[in-house]
């Protein structure tokens, strides 16, 4: 077994270590709107659940140069999110959506992507998704790094209304397989939904 302490790593054999071990992982595809009516999409596979009682998420959002991305930013500024899950039908568009644009362009303006409007709240959500959660700022935290720079949001987002297509939910469950659902590897791989196999919990 190799042994590493992280004070003799660079910080790219950090993030590499990270990301190539920790896998695989769901992809949160985030729509949120600016002060200014713009609406944002980016994909984020620093996400997971955190409660089903409340019902909550989590996203890590990187900084760059200690400046939070436009989604920390609107989330702080109108508390909204929806958080839809990326499958094999819209990895594609969901990737052009990580280009970098300036907080006065859409990434609708770049992909396929088409919205439709949300039941409790005012960020739109996206049609091209068979699973949405609209959700509210929970709560959030600043990361720092050794240096005390700022580097990441961490954003608990809490469930206030749930979106599932009917193709993939029978009786009151979701089918995985058609779900289709993609995961985030390290570089650029991502991951189809593979063998299923069941292992029972002890008593």
């Amino acid at each position: 077994m190799l042994s590493f302490s992280p004070d003799e790593l660079t910080l790219k054999e950090k993030k590499k270590f990270l990301i190539g071990s920790v896998i695989p992982r769901p992809i949160a595809l985030v729509s949120t709107i600016s002060n200014t009516g713009i609406v944002n999409i980016a994909p984020f596979s620093y996400f997971n659940i955190v409660t089903y009682d409340p019902p909550i998420l989590s996203i890590a959002v990187q900084r760059t140069d200690g400046v939070p991305k436009d989604t920390s930013r609107n989330i702080f500024e109108n508390k909204e999110a929806v958080i839809q899950i990326v499958d094999t039908d819209n990895v594609e568009a969901a990737n052009l959506t990580s280009a970098s644009l300036g907080p006065d362009e859409s990434e609708l303006d770049i992909s396929n992507f088409t919205t439709v409007e949300s039941k409790a709240i005012r960020v739109p959500g996206l049609n091209e998704t068979k699973v949405r959660f609209e959700t509210e700022l929970y709560d959030s935290m600043t990361i720092y790094n050794e240096k005390n720079i700022p580097t990441a949001d961490m954003i608990l987002l809490k469930v206030k209304h749930y979106h599932i297509n009917e193709k993939i939910y029978h009786n009151g469950y979701i089918d995985p397989i058609k779900l289709k659902a993609v995961s985030r590897l390290a570089g650029n791989d991502y991951a189809e939904i593979g063998k299923l196999f069941t292992v029972k919990r002890p008593e």
